[in-house]
């Protein structure tokens, strides 16, 4: 039977009746004479099968199994590779993806699933030794923090350029190289490269001075934590520096990150 007021072309007893045998709401629309493909028609088929109370845990959609045999999966699998086995599909990156969004939509536990590695106490995850030789990744971070701190507004460049970041200031826009040293060099100075190698496939050809007129500043940290800010007209025609002789440009510290170096 229809309801007060309907325009329905099918009943209520039509849908309850469609609904045991289609796996899709696509389906359930197409056995009722309608557009499948309509928004709209779904959204209405949908709204009364809700009014119904009606069943649709069988459907699949565009999937090979339905909730219902999610449902039964999960509580006996140990992992998800046992759950996309019982669900009859090849595990891959896209169906795991698929079959995990599936599983939390409908709040199913998976705690009792075994892990490939016991996960480190909290206290242990970030026990390791700081890295140097990870310094010279981290320093743009380092400097981005540093400027912004400063109420400088930081970005970074869409393609590849000579410089690292853009700082907006005062003065205007200002381009900056960042450059670090992890560690002394044989004679205990810090020697640090402020040159670039020339685009070109020989990876082997010699560093060369940035131009001045392209870079306004130098950012450099060091192993210790010691930051500079150097001007490029301090620099221009340099490929290397020691830190040591340009006290003047030492403005921060940043040690306490550094704690725990190894070496």
């Amino acid at each position: 039977m229809g309801t007060s007021g309907d325009r329905r072309s099918w009943t209520d007893n039509d849908l309850c009746a469609v609904m045991k045998d289609c796996h899709s709401w696509r389906g359930v629309a197409r056995a009722l004479g309608l557009k499948g493909t309509s928004a709209g028609v779904i959204r209405t088929v949908k709204r009364h099968a809700t009014r119904l109370e009606l069943d649709s845990s069988h459907f699949t959609g565009q999937r090979a199994w339905s909730d219902s045999r999610l449902r039964q999966a999960v509580p006996t699998a140990t992992c998800w590779a046992d759950v996309l086995a019982a669900l009859g599909v090849i595990d891959n990156g896209a169906n795991r993806a698929r079959v995990k969004g599936h599983a939390i939509r409908l709040g199913l536990d998976c705690a009792h699933f075994v892990g490939p590695r016991r996960p480190a106490p909290d206290e242990e995850v970030f026990a390791g030794a700081v890295r140097l030789d990870a310094l010279r990744y981290a320093a743009p971070a380092v400097a981005m923090a540093w400027f912004t701190m400063r109420g400088c507004a930081v970005a970074l460049p869409i393609e590849p350029q000579e410089y690292d970041l853009l700082v907006s200031t005062p003065n205007g826009v200002q381009r900056v190289q960042v450059k670090t040293c992890a560690a002394r060099n044989s004679k205990g100075y810090w020697g640090v490269g402020i040159g670039r190698r020339p685009y070109v496939l020989d990876k082997t050809a010699s560093k060369m001075p940035y131009d001045p007129e392209l870079i306004d500043l130098f950012f450099i940290v060091l192993g210790d934590g010691r930051i500079y800010l150097i001007p490029t007209s301090v620099l221009a025609g340099r490929i290397s520096i020691y830190a040591e002789t340009y006290p003047q440009y030492l403005v921060g510290d940043a040690s306490s990150l550094l704690r725990g170096a190894a070496g």
